[in-house]
């Protein structure tokens, strides 16, 4: 219960990090944060299954399989979670390829409602 919400003040912690790159032009930086405070997130509710995964697209894969393909959560999460991980790749690592403001600030909106989501889920699983 304590990891779960260390996780989700994380989670807070990058979204606000994810605004504040976004209003300073940093869109490299701004999907980053969104992949890993739903990243975070996608831990958090892992957890309430007793699940861990020991790299990214394992906490992706794990989410899928127990999340996305039980009807838990709509397919568009698992999209937005797919679609955040690769656009930080880009952002992180590709020196041909920017980010632009329109990526971002989808990326952003993306990150909200998807952490919106769990969070709801995992108030109501950890009553």
């Amino acid at each position: 219960m304590k990891e779960i919400k260390d996780l989700i003040k994380k989670t807070k912690r990058f979204l606000r990090t994810a605004e504040l790159a976004l209003n300073d032009g940093d869109y490299d930086s701004c999907v980053s944060r969104c992949y890993y405070a739903m990243f975070f997130m996608t831990e958090a509710v892992l957890l309430t299954k007793g699940l861990k995964a020991s790299s990214h697209k394992g906490v992706i894969s794990l989410f899928g399989e127990h999340f996305i393909k039980t009807k838990i959560f709509n397919e568009e999460l698992g999209k937005s979670l797919r679609r955040a991980y690769d656009l930080r790749q880009k952002g992180d690592y590709a020196t041909e390829f920017m980010i632009d403001k329109k990526d971002a600030e989808d990326g952003l909106n993306k990150a909200k409602t998807f952490i919106d989501k769990i969070e709801n889920y995992l108030k109501n699983e950890m009553k």
